[in-house]
């Protein structure tokens, strides 16, 4: 009988335990679905162990990757955007679709996310583009090529590449002829494909005894990665013989020295900004520091940004002589670089040689220019003293950023923060611009000291734009109570790949060390008030008691008894 009465009563024990349970366990929260954007590094060989970097969004505490065919691997949460998986060696090659799984079963598959190859795998060969300059034409200034005499030379270059050329040298080599005013070397800035440019060179022949006389020409030039290119033309010319005829006597005449007819010729030897970096949409004002390197003065020098020419004669490259006449100026390029403030035309005066002069240009960079080098082409017309116009085209580089716009702060209110305690910093970081961003690590620390810090490092991955920051609950104690300045730094790689960082300093307040007092009077401390008791609680005591294991309330912390009971006396009584 009493076994039967007892199994009743652990049936209805179990009953209203279900019950109870059902009324307070929460159901079990869920998450968004992922989602894959993309797994990096791609491909990867097989024959070392790699880490891979997987971007998508929904990601939690828990998600694992899967790796289809193949099976899980070492998975490690680093945001709700990015997830971090150890590849072993050894998987077999091929290509493979990736599988994201929530702890809560939900998942997302990116087909052809990964492809592994072998260990002696080579990449296929990838087409690329590349400048190539060629001679379009050339000549003298006479059909008649003879010994001892001065000569113009003319040769016109053309890009047949797929590329920009920038900085293209044409340097004329010393053999049958000699180079005359410039040095042989010419700077004729840069050419994009299909471009051509003329220009001139002062030369004056040697002894040419054969029928024909050779100029060899070297070429170099660069493309916008900086790969360095050359090329040598060899150009040949008809050399003049006089016809036979009776021999005569020769008559000694004085050798005659070739005339070196002086002219100014005008390099940009540096640059610089006023703003930097330069970024889409930024206003700046350009510095240039001319030099007159030739041996006479250069008169009403006229700077044309962007390129441009003298108009009234025929048009020519580099240091190409043609007759005064206007100047021309409307056809430069601004796609990325546009003058503000005043024109692209800039009248800078005379300058006499070996002199210099600084000549100023407001610009502003295209809204819509992508970060990268752009090169910025300039023509500059003047005159000799005696009336012969020039017009020199050379080219310099600018360097355009696009910099991670982001806002660093708190998500809410740090309140009051304590000296000699734990206290925390709701750090977060979030992305105003227009585009995501990648960023490196977030750090928190006190530049001049005073306090000690946790958890202050976090990696932050790829932030969206739309307003969904990244948060970090950083922990800190501070020493003293008063100012504590905070520095918070973010890390990033710029548009050129190198390491850049973002800071910002925040300024909290800390009060004094907050100490509960004892009691002076040397009275017994106030128990603590009673724990509240639910129903859960309620029932167990019913059972209990009906169980005969006692139905009292329960005593926290054990050192106050329930009123009117005497505490009970540890260790052995006292005898009487």
């Amino acid at each position: 009988m009493i076994m039967k009465n007892l199994s009743r009563l652990v049936l209805h024990f179990l009953i209203l335990t279900t019950l109870a349970l059902s009324l307070f366990v929460s159901p079990r929260p869920a998450f968004a679905a992922p989602g894959i954007a993309s797994v990096q590094p791609n491909p990867v060989s097989n024959a070392t162990p790699t880490t891979l970097i997987i971007t998508g969004s929904g990601f939690v505490t828990g998600t694992v990757a899967v790796l289809n065919g193949y099976g899980a691997l070492a998975t490690a949460y680093v945001s709700n955007q990015v997830l971090t998986a150890d590849l072993p060696t050894g998987v077999p090659q091929g290509t493979y679709s990736l599988t994201v799984i929530n702890p809560d079963s939900t998942s997302a598959t990116l087909a052809n996310a990964l492809t592994i190859v072998g260990p002696t795998a080579t990449p296929a060969p990838t087409a690329f583009a590349r400048p190539l300059i060629v001679v379009q034409s050339y000549g003298a200034s006479s059909t008649e090529v003879v010994s001892f005499q001065d000569y113009d030379f003319e040769m016109t270059l053309v890009n047949s590449g797929q590329a920009t050329a920038s900085n293209v040298v044409a340097t004329f080599k010393q053999g049958d002829f000699t180079a005359r005013a410039t040095g042989g070397v010419r700077s004729l800035g840069a050419l994009t494909p299909g471009q051509n440019v003329r220009f001139f060179q002062p030369l004056t022949s040697g002894s040419l005894s054969g029928n024909l006389a050779t100029l060899e020409v070297l070429v170099t030039y660069t493309d916008l990665n900086g790969t360095i290119y050359s090329d040598t033309f060899t150009l040949t010319f008809q050399v003049y013989k006089p016809p036979p005829g009776p021999a005569v006597t020769a008559t000694p005449t004085p050798t005659s020295t070739p005339r070196v007819v002086p002219r100014p010729q005008l390099v940009i030897s540096g640059y610089r900004t006023d703003v930097i970096p330069l970024q889409p949409g930024t206003r700046f004002t350009l510095q240039l520091d001319l030099l007159n390197v030739g041996s006479a003065s250069a008169r009403r020098v006229t700077m044309i940004v962007g390129g441009g020419s003298a108009s009234g004669g025929p048009s020519g490259g580099a240091g190409t002589p043609s007759p005064g006449g206007g100047i021309s100026g409307g056809g430069a390029d601004f796609t990325n670089f546009a003058p503000v403030d005043a024109s692209n035309v800039q009248f800078l005066g005379d300058l006499n040689a070996a002199a210099s002069l600084a000549a100023k240009q407001t610009l502003v960079v295209n809204a819509t220019t992508k970060p990268g080098a752009y090169p910025m082409k300039f023509s500059f017309v003047y005159s000799d003293e005696q009336g012969v116009s020039y017009a020199d085209d050379q080219a310099i580089t600018l360097l355009v950023y696009q910099l991670p716009l982001v806002e660093i702060g708190f998500y809410q209110e740090t309140g009051p923060l304590f000296a000699g305690q734990p206290n925390v910093l709701p750090l977060q970081v979030v992305n105003l611009g227009r585009n995501s961003v990648a960023l490196g690590n977030l750090e928190v620390t006190a530049p001049v000291g005073g306090a000690q810090f946790s958890n202050n490092v976090s990696l932050v991955g790829v932030l969206d734009t739309g307003g969904f920051p990244f948060t970090l609950d950083a922990t800190v104690i501070p020493d003293v109570p008063g100012s504590l300045e905070l520095l918070v730094t973010v890390d990033y790689t710029d548009d050129f790949n190198q390491p850049q960082q973002i800071t910002k300093t925040l300024t909290v307040e800390v009060m004094e060390g907050f100490i509960e007092p004892l009691p002076t009077d040397g009275g017994v401390p106030e128990p603590p008030p009673p724990v509240p008791e639910t129903l859960l609680d309620k029932l167990l005591r019913f059972l209990k008691g009906l169980l005969g294991l006692g139905s009292s309330l329960p005593n926290p912390g054990g050192q106050f008894p329930p009123p009117g009971e005497v505490p009970p006396v540890e260790g052995p009584l006292p005898r009487g």
